[in-house]
């Protein structure tokens, strides 16, 4: 079997299971474990996976600029909104990021919620700009022009101030052994403080993002107290999270 062949054998099963393990690819393949591993490197290399310790899983499937991102999988997003509802009460002081089911929370707010919210998404502040009842504190920053957010001290320097009684987090990619990870090396930085200062983090994640991972790590998986996404509780995929204590809605 010629390279390219593996190659594309390699990531045809990636796409199918989310993951992929040296010996398994080996024995399909009928080459050596270190020819897998070399196949492997050299896709982590073009950016088409995630190389491991064992083998290798898949990139978070999301676009990367904010404009592809709010378009993408918006049925799903208002489902995972609407979830979400249900652990915002009067009085509460919340994180907003800039993840686009966030944005879809923030805009399905009540209008009588009376709730204050502290974000760097420019998207979400300016959805909550006509909500009667929610107070908005907006960390200024550096813009970043892909996410539509801001970054840099000033914005975590607004969000150290801050003691939250829940952070809402969009999520980039969730692995259960390799943690919450994000794709941008600032906002991985800035996630990892929001998710220190809130009491309660609860992860919003459409299913095709989990058991994804991507270069910068914020945290681990066990510092997330709820992962809400749009499918049903009992979906096998999220086992493994249920079994690490984590509320699954």
């Amino acid at each position: 079997m010629v390279k390219e062949e593996r190659l594309q054998i390699i990531i045809n099963t990636l796409e199918k299971d989310n993951k992929v393990r040296l010996d398994k690819l080996s024995s399909l393949l009928n080459v050596s474990e270190d020819t897998v591993r070399r196949d492997i490197k050299e896709l982590d290399m073009q950016g088409l996976l995630r190389a491991v310790r064992g083998g290798a899983i898949s990139h978070s499937p999301i676009p990367q600029h904010y404009r592809d991102r709010e378009k993408y999988n918006q049925q799903h997003k208002q489902v995972i909104a609407n979830k979400a509802l249900q652990f915002l009460k009067d009085g509460q002081v919340v994180f907003f990021d800039g993840g686009t089911s966030v944005v879809a929370l923030a805009a399905a707010l009540p209008k009588d919620l009376k709730i204050t919210i502290i974000t760097n998404s420019f998207p979400v502040a300016n959805i909550l700009e006509d909500h009667p009842n929610a107070e908005v504190i907006f960390a200024g920053g550096r813009l970043h022009k892909t996410a539509f957010t801001t970054m840099g001290q000033e914005t975590i320097d607004t969000f150290r101030k801050v003691r939250a009684d829940i952070c809402m987090l969009g999520i980039c990619s969730l692995h259960h052994s390799m943690g919450i990870t994000s794709i941008i090396y600032e906002d991985a930085q800035l996630n990892n403080i929001m998710i220190n200062q809130a009491q309660k983090t609860i992860a919003l994640s459409a299913l095709e993002k989990i058991n994804t991972v991507e270069p910068y790590y914020v945290c681990p998986v066990t510092d997330v107290d709820v992962i809400i996404t749009e499918t049903d509780s009992g979906n096998t995929i999220l086992e493994s999270y249920k079994q690490l204590g984590i509320e699954v809605v």
